[in-house]
């Protein structure tokens, strides 16, 4: 579900839920309105920490999988002229991942490209031992890079699953629609009600 979906739905239903209760007579029992107000306070905690969390761990990855790009790009330049066509290729699949965020994602484009500059690399032919080093180097380097990539992209999804952020939703629609009732029907209470819903689906 995109960001944008969950959004909407959370705004339509908070602001819906809102209203209804303005122009509804039936009092919701205020123990159950208590106890979802304290269970969403818990559930949008949780989440936001593995938000943090998950944000964390892509920010880490990127920045390994950016150290080792760079290390085998400067061990590439010293295998020569022969290694030119597996270096642009290499930056070609860095242009490639920013352009499109693929870096976080699986990108078939981004990944023919990456192949494409590891089969340039292993095409490459050298007789001079210290060069032979820097191949084996590079070919290592490589195969970590390739990894690190497969990494990030597992751990880029979302860690929320789909029903716990409907539930979520629901439980605050039912806040709103209790807030509503008996409120006073102006325009600075409906304006706070739209702020806030506009605040908690921009949240979450």
């Amino acid at each position: 579900m995109s960001e944008f979906v969950v959004a909407l739905f959370a705004f339509l239903s908070m602001m819906g839920a809102a209203v209804l209760g303005l122009f509804n007579n039936t009092r919701p029992p205020s123990e159950m309105a208590r106890l979802f107000i304290t269970m969403t306070g818990l559930l949008l905690g949780l989440m936001l920490n593995s938000a943090k969390n998950t944000f964390e761990t892509n920010n880490r990855n990127v920045r390994a999988l950016a150290t080792e790009l760079i290390l085998l790009d400067r061990n590439m330049r010293g295998l020569g002229p022969e290694a030119q066509d597996a270096r642009r290729r290499l930056v070609e699949y860095v242009q490639t991942s920013l352009k499109d965020a693929s870096m976080l994602q699986e990108d078939p484009q981004a990944a023919a490209v990456l192949d494409a500059a590891g089969s340039s690399l292993r095409a490459i032919r050298v007789s001079d031992e210290q060069k032979v080093a820097l191949w084996n180097d590079a070919r290592q380097l490589y195969r970590q890079v390739v990894r690190q990539r497969w990494v990030l992209v597992d751990a880029s999804g979302g860690t929320i699953p789909t029903p716990l952020i409907i539930l979520l939703i629901l439980w605050l629609a039912f806040i709103f629609f209790s807030f509503g009732y008996q409120a006073p029907r102006n325009a600075s209470l409906v304006s706070s009600f739209l702020l806030a819903a506009v605040l908690v689906s921009a949240a979450l």
